[in-house]
């Protein structure tokens, strides 16, 4: 069974471990399959995929950042600072190709949750997870609106050349940092925006100087991650 992130933090342990939750969907090629589940329904879903369980399945469009996110785990597998959990509408006697793919492609997901056909939605929180990543906008929608931190992957053109690097660019406002900019922006332009920047930089240096310390202190604790 799974355990919540919340018990866990309630018996005194510090859980630092980020859970992404991601559809089977996103992590593997299941077009074809997918097409024949909603044109004729899950048992014959079910037949397509144990007649091929030895046939691999291909990668996915979420697929290199699965595997970018789990190789931050080499420093430290005993304390891996990142686990996937795989949610998938295939019933568990049809996940024997996932986990076979899985295994040929060498990614570290122990976990998953398969619901024969039913919303894979409730498992986010069964698991603790922190992240719900999936190609299909409905399911994102309706996890955000569950208060489930969750975005759609969307296909894109990689470089032939890859790099284990992982990039994750962060829109700052209204996500790591309040609105109050954005709405400036919107309701004043660009120059109103520079001038409430200006404003508070400037207020922020003074209220510093009266205590001893250095205005530019406020901007460094902003971008240090």
């Amino acid at each position: 069974m799974a355990q919540r992130r919340d018990e866990k933090v309630a018996d005194g342990e510090r859980d630092t471990t980020l859970v992404v939750a991601i559809s089977s969907r996103a992590l593997f090629d299941l077009g074809e399959s997918h097409a024949l589940f909603e044109r004729e329904g899950v048992d014959a879903f079910a037949r397509y995929q144990i007649a091929r369980e030895d046939d691999l399945l291909a990668p996915g469009i979420a697929f290199p950042l699965v595997q970018k996110l789990l190789h931050l785990n080499r420093a430290a597998p005993e304390a891996p600072h990142v686990e996937v959990i795989l949610l998938s509408r295939n019933s568990a006697d049809t996940g024997l190709r996932i986990f076979n793919s899985i295994e040929h492609y060498g990614l570290d997901i122990v976990r998953a949750a398969f619901t024969r056909g039913e919303p894979t939605l409730p498992y986010v929180n069964a698991f603790g997870a922190d992240l719900f990543l999936s190609a299909n906008p409905e399911s994102v929608a309706q996890a955000l609106a569950s208060g489930i931190a969750a975005a759609t992957i969307l296909p894109s053109k990689t470089p032939r050349k890859q790099s284990d690097q992982l990039r994750i660019a962060f829109d700052g406002d209204a996500v790591l940092f309040g609105d109050e900019a954005e709405r400036i922006t919107e309701q004043g332009g660009i120059d109103a925006f520079h001038r409430n920047e200006t404003e508070r930089v400037r207020n922020q240096g003074q209220s510093d100087q009266s205590s001893g310390e250095n205005g530019s202190r406020v901007w460094w604790n902003v971008f240090k991650f």
